[in-house]
């Protein structure tokens, strides 16, 4: 492979790039050690004749698992889970094959089914609605991407030697009434007679088929040009076209001899591993409005170059529109942005004006917790930048939803005239909105004006250089390390009667074995960035990007993370082209983590409410979930005990 397509996310299985984090591990973490031995099997490899559970793995794990390809497999086990309504539950299957039961190069296919789960009294969480289930695929050899599967049914490949997974995601709707829930999920092994195309999933089809289109769609336009732009073209389509060769079901896709055969229903009853699945869903709602503003990034040029729509155009729009909305459902409130010099940002999460009705919509919306007002248009307009402030402001204050508006005018200032340039800029906001709220990102003091002897000491006095022309200070964790003691002086430092909010973010730093979402890291890092937020008192949370990867011009190009950054910062998911024919973005394990931070965030909320803070923490430290940024649970163990311990406490009586 090219050297130039190391940092390919998505490429050749003989890709070897160094990942932070994996080589300590991140895989397993509550389980013990030894694995299941495999006995070759002495007799037939029919499915139709054997059980599948003579011809493949089956065993389920916790979402903070890395199910990496060489996973160990472990007893099948039923799965019993608690969720609150309005909350979002997940687990992991995974498949490892036992022998060969197809006459290509796959060990064989599977057929996966689910049902949906049912109460007592008759009530239901049905299969596409509120279960789904999405196959986990690596991304740098780490497992990341989880790319939907077909419902109620689908088939996968399997290949030898190699732990194959599932990642299910159980939904509960806000009105789901409380109560135990039942339901199964059926791996089934397919015979097949040498492979054919019918072998394969829809999805997989799909796929193959897609990516060879996708070839041709790179190759045709490149006549004319520029030299670089044709380079860059023919490396996407060879890497596209390595994918597909290399790929495990592409002997059968090419096949067209031999047939597939659906196993009859009393086959599938008697011969198929079923994974028992109970979820109690307790009285104890999620607020549908998120108690800490979580506010990450997306790149409107991102979106602009790998999709090919002008700034402004229909087109765009539907692509924003489309990105705002997918987003929600992960309890963070989104901010489009625009990159510009010395680190000055516009920022905005509606592209609409504020008189038009979209926005209002998008503002109104109780799932979004704050919303990034632009400090100048985002669609050049025949107004001044002064007369479209002051009419945006004028408008957005007359809303019940203007309590959400905050301006993030520059990210890290640096020097004493970027310090200026926020205060100016500020100022102007301030003359036609008294009550408005600036947020500043910052992780040192100006580099040309020291404000004390130290680094260290400067940073901790720079909201005394910002006030009164910021509102919202939001430090770099990186930078307050594991000095928990200096947190509680930042946070008593705040004026809050000028209502000054202390709000953290994270960038590149703080690294292993810091919370963090690098990929590479073990589950419980990931979802200990909320954790972390919550014991430390932070009241919103920001990260810089969530699809600010490397610039492509083609939505199937493989993506490719920035060069410099650990891989998978201001990354958490993908376009959903370079897997499929789908435009629906691909979320990451790591975002799913976040919301499983999130969903956290909330059940100690509820323990602080009823029962006092230093409860509340005594209880995360008790169970052993979190302790500090480098004192945290490596199982998961402890995370369904603290879930447990808030059910108990906090359940009606």
């Amino acid at each position: 492979m090219d050297s130039n397509n190391d940092n390919c996310v998505v490429g050749s299985q003989e890709m070897s790039v160094p990942v932070e984090g994996i080589a300590g591990g991140g895989t397993a973490y509550g389980f013990n050690d030894g694995g299941l031995n495999s006995e070759p099997l002495q007799q037939s490899t029919d499915p139709t004749e054997v059980p599948t559970s003579d011809l493949v793995h089956v065993w389920c794990m916790p979402n903070t698992v890395n199910v990496g390809s060489q996973e160990t497999p472990r007893p099948l086990e039923t799965i019993n889970l608690l969720a609150a309504r309005n909350e979002r539950e997940s687990f992991q299957i995974a498949m490892r094959p036992k022998v060969s039961w197809a006459g290509s190069s796959p060990s064989g296919s599977v057929q996966v089914q689910c049902s949906d789960l049912c109460s007592s009294a008759g009530d239901r969480l049905v299969i596409g609605q509120s279960l789904k289930l999405r196959r986990v695929v690596p991304v740098l050899g780490v497992p990341d991407a989880l790319v939907p599967l077909d419902l109620p049914v689908t088939q996968l490949s399997l290949l030898p030697g190699e732990t194959s997974v599932i990642w299910v995601s159980i939904d509960v709707p806000n009105g789901q009434p409380p109560g135990q829930y039942e339901g199964e999920i059926i791996v089934s092994a397919m015979k097949t007679d040498g492979g054919c195309s019918d072998n394969l999933g829809k999805h997989e089809k799909d796929q193959l088929c897609m990516e060879l289109k996708n070839c041709l769609d790179i190759m045709e336009p490149i006549e004319g040009k520029p030299m670089d732009e044709v380079v860059e073209r023919i490396k996407c389509a060879s890497s596209s076209l390595r994918r597909i060769l290399f790929s495990p079901s592409f002997a059968e896709f090419i096949s067209t001899n031999g047939s597939s055969d659906m196993m009859e229903e009393d086959v599938v009853s008697n011969l198929a591993v079923r994974i028992k699945l109970r979820l109690t869903v307790w009285e104890f709602i999620i607020p549908v409005t998120p108690s800490l503003p979580a506010v990450i990034g997306v790149s409107d040029t991102v979106i602009e170059d790998r999709f090919g729509v002008e700034h402004g155009s229909e087109k765009w729009y539907e692509k924003l529109d489309l990105h705002f909305k997918w987003l929600l459902q992960y309890r963070i409130s989104p901010y489009f942005c625009k990159w510009g010099e010395n680190m000055r940002v516009l920022t905005y999460t509606s592209p609409w004006p504020a008189d038009h009705p979209k926005s209002d919509e998008y503002f109104s919306d109780p799932r979004l917790a704050a919303y990034a007002v632009p400090y100048r248009q985002v669609i050049a307009g025949d107004d001044s930048r002064e007369t479209y402030l002051r009419k945006e402001v004028e408008i957005l204050r007359s809303k019940p939803h203007w309590n959400k508006a905050y301006f993030y005018l520059w990210d890290e200032p640096l020097n004493m005239d970027h310090f200026h340039n926020v205060r100016k800029m500020a100022s102007e906001i301030y003359a036609y909105a008294p009550d408005a709220r600036v947020l500043t990102t910052y992780y040192c003091g100006p580099g040309d004006a020291p404000l004390a002897p130290t680094p260290f000491e400067s940073f901790v006095k720079v909201p005394n250089l910002l006030r009164p022309h910021t509102q919202i200070y939001c430090t770099s964790e990186w930078v307050l390390g594991n000095r928990e003691d200096l947190v509680k002086d930042i946070v008593e430092g705040l004026q809050l009667e000028n209502r000054e909010e202390w709000w953290t973010y994270i960038c590149l730093g703080p690294t292993d074995p810091h919370p963090n979402w690098h990929l590479g890291m073990r589950g419980t890092q990931h979802r200990a960035v909320m954790w972390r937020v919550w014991k430390e008192g932070g009241t919103g949370f920001l990260y810089w990007g969530a699809n600010c990867y490397e610039k492509a011009t083609v939505p199937s190009a493989e993506v490719r993370f920035r060069r410099g950054l650990p891989p998978g910062d201001g990354v958490l998911y993908y376009p959903g082209e370079v897997f499929s024919s789908s435009s629906e973005p691909v979320a990451s394990l790591r975002l799913e983590r976040l919301l499983s931070g999130l969903q956290d965030y909330e059940y100690l909320k509820l323990y602080e409410s009823k029962y006092g803070r230093e409860e509340a923490m005594g209880l995360l430290e008790k169970t052993g979930v979190y302790m500090g940024p480098e004192r945290y649970t490596l199982e998961h163990r402890p995370i369904d005990v603290l879930r447990g311990e808030v059910y108990n406490a906090c359940r009606p009586s």
